[in-house]
């Protein structure tokens, strides 16, 4: 399965949204600005976590981003489906009832094909997988040195000619 790069890019801006809590709401810019990002490529991204409750923003010259709820109840899947959307990755067309298949009597199709049971199954605990994580789990497994040096970058950002 292959997810965009704006679900890496929405899940890393999260995790830094959390260790900035309590800092005020965040800019596109300056969170753009810390990964190297073209800011309307992030906003899209960051667009659509506001919409499915992930993130809120708040408008104008000192607005930006915030994360909605806390980091123990925002699942990776939470922001895997508000990036990437809820539809399945694998969809069944029924290409068994073409070719050899098109004369076949329905009753031979009164049940999904085996590919088709395989692929909801292994997505399903794949969905299951990242449900069960969330970005409190993904903050509890990185450095502190790295959440550090991220409030550092940020703080300084904020100070003039900083």
């Amino acid at each position: 399965m292959r997810m965009s790069e704006g679900v890496e890019w929405g899940l890393h801006c999260c995790v830094t949204l959390a260790w900035l809590e309590g800092e005020g709401p965040v800019s596109t810019a300056r969170l753009a600005a810390s990964f190297e990002l073209p800011q309307a490529y992030l906003n899209k991204r960051l667009q659509a976590l506001v919409r499915a409750g992930i993130l809120s923003s708040t408008p104008g010259a000192r607005g930006g981003f915030r994360l909605a709820r806390p980091p123990e109840r925002i699942s990776l899947m939470d922001v895997v489906a508000a990036i990437e959307g809820t539809e399945d990755a694998f969809r069944c067309t029924e290409i068994r009832r073409k070719g050899s298949g098109a004369e076949a009597p329905d009753r031979e199709y009164g049940r999904p094909c085996g590919i088709s049971t395989a692929m909801r199954k292994a997505e399903l605990a794949w969905r299951r997988e990242l449900a069960a994580q969330t970005l409190a789990d993904v903050i509890a497994g990185t450095p502190a040195a790295v959440a550090d040096r991220t409030r550092r970058w940020f703080a300084s950002e904020r100070t003039p000619g900083g």
